[in-house]
């Protein structure tokens, strides 16, 4: 049985008369009109988006793979097994099917996802004008979920890309796709959200959330704009059953353009970073920091001798710039770090003791997914007895744990469940640091640091040798 690949496809359908027309072009917010999504066809009488879609479905094209012999739940896509559950169909072959949009005519080369045609043995493409081809795999990158094709045929047709950063929320979308194996299945809708973390088991990051009504065959299709523009390629939704909740998802064509240029000058994604371990600010934490506003990434903290320690940031910091852009949170600095590649230098900006601050950073190749700070620890002074704190029982610091030369703190000895410290994330086997911008000593130096606070208190931890700020009630 052939396996069904979801993604997305945008469920709001459009009823109206000609007579609903204001003389400005503008039918309940929704565009039309000449070179728009909408417009009048004259001789029937009627509202249609048919001379868009004349002009840019030819550029999106069914998928079908052949893969080897599997048996039934195996390799099944961990992302997607989150988000479908169950309800994902089993292959057992291997095959799938979905979508793909051509995005250089010239070249031939196709974007798609990568959950539709990776172990793949054989993939065949088949455009609106019935011409059926193999396509060769150029490359893919799990992480995103993309994949380019490329195919050798003439008469093809492209999709330009939107202008980068040109989506908004609540803009007119038009999704086409390989909905079940019925080609080109337009639907529509708005642009619900932008800039959402999906995580699965690869990290999705920076995606456009759409009211998509998501069918199978639809992964890998056209989000467009009312322009007759890519902004994105649809790749999934949330739902436990399999059918539309009107959460839907596309990564977006700033991020796709990037790694599909990537994949065809490399064969592979090459992602940068700076090292540094950050942080969401949450109210909490912003009230405990006495910060204005929760926007930016905290930096929990930097790698030695990474690009981040060369540039002089610390543990503290607030990154609230990169390259021009604004940082609101953890999120966007990963997306905007990681599509620099290794090599290059950034602009990065941001705060401590509430100054602005701008420095020039290099970035580096990961080496890994997840950028944590290693550290070794040696010894400290002591003082005795234990102290209870929200719910944490502290003392000094065991004499058998060794710490780094100058360095010292208290020691979570246990932390009582549902407490305040256990809700904030404090864990058995933390060391405390820090009570604000206050360096803790030992057990005495924490009670009359302590004792002088008022309200929600930031905490500067150390756990298995990486730092993290922790805000308690």
């Amino acid at each position: 049985m052939r396996k069904f690949l979801f993604g997305t496809a945008l469920g709001v359908l459009l009823i109206s008369s000609p007579a609903a027309i204001s003389q400005n072009n503008d039918f309940f917010g929704l565009p039309f009109g000449q070179n728009a999504a909408m417009t009048v066809d004259q001789e029937r009488g009627v509202l249609t988006m048919a001379p868009l879609l004349d002009r840019v479905t030819p550029a999106v094209v069914s998928i079908r793979t052949e893969g080897k012999s599997q048996p039934a739940n195996s390799n099944r896509n961990e992302l997607l097994e989150r988000f479908f559950g169950d309800s994902l169909p089993e292959s057992r072959r291997g095959g799938s099917i979905g979508s793909g949009v051509i995005v250089d005519a010239g070249n031939g080369y196709i974007l798609t996802n990568n959950h539709v045609v990776e172990n793949a043995d054989e993939v065949i493409v088949t455009l609106q004008d019935k011409r059926e081809l193999v396509a060769s795999l150029v490359g893919g990158d799990p992480r995103t979920d993309l994949a380019v094709l490329k195919i050798e045929a003439s008469n093809l047709t492209d999709i330009a890309f939107a202008p980068t950063d040109s989506t908004r929320v609540g803009d007119y979308v038009i999704a086409i796709g390989n909905a079940f194996g019925l080609q080109h299945t337009v639907t529509s809708g708005i642009v619900s959200a932008t800039g959402r973390a999906v995580q699965g088991g690869d990290r999705l990051q920076d995606m456009i959330q759409t009211d998509a009504s998501i069918n199978p065959g639809n992964s890998g299709g056209a989000l467009i704009n009312s322009k007759g523009e890519l902004i994105g390629i649809n790749t999934m939704i949330i739902s436990r059953s399999g059918g539309n909740n009107g959460i839907g998802f596309a990564v977006p064509v700033r991020l796709a353009e990037n790694v599909m240029n990537q994949l065809i000058d490399y064969g592979e994604v090459r992602r940068g970073r700076i090292g540094v371990s950050i942080r969401d600010i949450d109210p909490t934490l912003q009230q405990a920091m006495n910060l204005a506003t929760m926007n930016g990434a905290l930096v929990n903290d930097v790698v030695e001798e990474s690009p981040a320690d060369k540039a002089g940031l610390k543990s503290g910091d607030i990154i609230v710039g990169f390259n021009g852009e604004d940082i609101l949170d953890s999120n966007d600095i990963r997306n905007a770090v990681s599509l620099v590649e290794p090599g290059n230098r950034a602009d990065l900006t941001y705060l401590r003791d509430g100054r602005r601050r701008t420095t020039r950073i290099g970035v580096e190749a990961v080496e890994s997914d997840l950028e944590t700070a290693s550290q070794s620890t040696k010894s400290a002074n002591k003082s005795s007895g234990s102290e209870t704190f929200s719910g944490a029982r502290l003392t000094d610091i065991p004499e058998e744990m060794e710490l780094r030369e100058g360095q010292s703190g208290v020691y979570v000895a246990s932390v009582t469940p549902n407490s305040d410290a256990a809700k904030a994330g404090l864990r058995r086997g933390d060391i405390i640091r820090k009570i604000g911008s206050k360096q803790v000593t030992d057990l005495k130096d924490f009670r009359e640091i302590n004792d002088n606070r008022e309200g929600p208190v930031a905490l500067s931890v150390e756990r298995e040798g990486t730092n993290l700020f922790i805000a308690v009630k």
